[in-house]
């Protein structure tokens, strides 16, 4: 068995990233995947895809391999929120400063790009092999393909094989492996706005856009064809809107005539849509130790999380950097300190991030239909503009920085306990732009010396 040789289980985006960085390590790459080759054998995702929101973590990964300038065409900056109210009226939220954008990415066409670059630099993939069984201690892979069952030495094996990871299960059967995996009580269907007759973009093109309505929402994020696609995330259960209810057209129409009207109208698709594409579950996966012998779980197969703050990509993106890094300054005959490094550096991050995916869900449905919601954020801009080096919005930390994941949650809490004395103030809807700034800043650095 060679240690160069490195097997990755899974072709998504994060194994496809990964086969590239290995490859320009000059490793001998191979990569298996379940699924048929979407190139050759063309295949229904089931309507399953939520588009990705690229951002800074994300960016600086494709830049270190020399894909930015590969992507951009694909990608549509989204400049902030763009809030849908239940009578048509709309509030545009910015992310950041006036040029910080995320940007809305197609997964399959984006999946593709990388993993023809992979092919180009040498890496090897095998698709409709799925993975049966991981034998740690001989570091063989068990397969089954269409043509039977294989097994092969794979001397070191990364599970980038997403939420429901085989690498994953067999680890599980390892003694002292800890797991934990929770689904919230949302669902999720996708959904479309094509691009109008005229064959222009329904809407504002450059926002995310969010219908929040409490206790469920839906959203849309921009594609370079002019549609757009939607996300509706309800309840599965027990509530007055859920999946639960919505039996047949009647209702259907009843629920988005009601709470997304106008959203409605831009979407004549949405009855045959809603029936033919599945409804799927969200879920947070824990887990902890990473590593196996030679093996190492990344990206969802390690900490997959809700994606209510746009960073599951962008973290797994992250994941691929790091332990490139890592094999730099380890070298490549190091399997088990460079994997060892990585888990312990990486847990405290990837526990912040997915906790911070799951508070920002309520944010999303509830808050920012809240018109001190807007206030708050245009108070948080305004530090930002008169303290950059003192006050960092929290969701600017996060999206338009490399800043660790467990550095930003941290800081982002102390400025939430500063904000929500600031907002208590009864008159603060009338007196927002006559408070006093320095003193707001006085108060946060008294704080982070208790």
């Amino acid at each position: 068995m060679k240690k160069n040789e490195i097997t990755i289980l899974g072709a998504g985006l994060i194994g496809t990233l990964m086969a590239i960085y290995l490859k320009r390590q000059g490793l001998d790459v191979n990569v298996y995947d379940k699924r048929p080759d979407k190139r050759k054998t063309p295949y229904d995702e089931g309507g399953r895809s939520i588009n990705m929101a690229l951002s800074y973590r994300g960016w600086k990964s494709l830049e270190e391999v020399g894909l930015k300038d590969k992507v951009m065409p694909l990608a549509i900056p989204m400049y902030g929120r763009k809030i849908h109210d239940e009578h048509g009226g709309t509030t545009f939220i910015s992310y950041g400063k006036e040029e910080q954008a995320i940007y809305s990415l197609s997964r399959g066409k984006f999946n593709q790009l990388l993993a023809e670059e992979g092919e180009s630099l040498g890496a090897n993939y095998f698709f409709e092999h799925k993975c049966e069984e991981v034998d740690f201690r001989n570091q063989e892979i068990t397969f089954q393909t269409p043509s039977g069952v294989k097994k092969m030495e794979a001397p070191v094996i990364l599970g980038a094989d997403g939420a429901y990871s085989s690498l994953r299960m067999a680890m599980q059967k390892q003694i002292r492996f800890n797991y934990k995996q929770e689904y919230i009580t949302h669902e999720y269907k996708e959904l479309t706005i094509p691009a109008t007759p005229e064959g222009e973009f329904a809407m504002d093109p450059n926002a995310l856009h969010i219908w929040p309505r409490g206790k469920f929402m839906l959203i849309a994020l921009p594609n370079p064809d002019k549609s757009f696609t939607c996300t509706l995330f309800l309840p599965n259960t027990g509530t007055k809107v859920c999946f639960d209810k919505i039996n047949d057209e009647h209702d259907l129409e009843i629920v988005f005539k009601s709470y997304f009207d106008d959203a409605y109208q831009m979407m004549p698709n949405l009855k045959k849509e809603f029936f033919r594409n599945p409804t799927s579950a969200l879920i947070n996966v824990e887990c902890f130790p990473w590593v196996q012998g030679n093996s190492l779980l990344i990206g969802d197969a390690s900490h997959a999380m809700v994606p209510f703050y746009g960073q599951g990509m962008n973290c797994g993106f992250e994941d691929c950097s790091i332990l490139n890094a890592l094999i730099d300054k380890y070298g490549h005959n190091s399997w088990d300190l460079v994997f060892a490094k990585f888990q312990k550096k990486r847990k405290i991050d990837t526990d912040a991030i997915c906790q911070l995916a799951m508070e920002n869900f309520v944010e999303m449905r509830d808050s920012v239909s809240d018109p001190k919601f807007n206030i708050r954020k245009k108070i948080e801009a305004k530090l930002y503009e008169l303290y950059p080096n003192d006050w960092i919005p929290l969701y600017s930390m996060v999206t338009f920085t490399d800043m660790r994941y467990s550095e930003a949650y941290a800081q982002g809490k102390l400025q939430e306990g500063i904000m929500d004395r600031v907002m208590a103030d009864p008159l603060i809807t009338e007196n927002w732009d006559k408070l006093d700034y320095e003193d707001i800043i006085y108060k946060m650095e008294t704080a982070k010396a208790v």
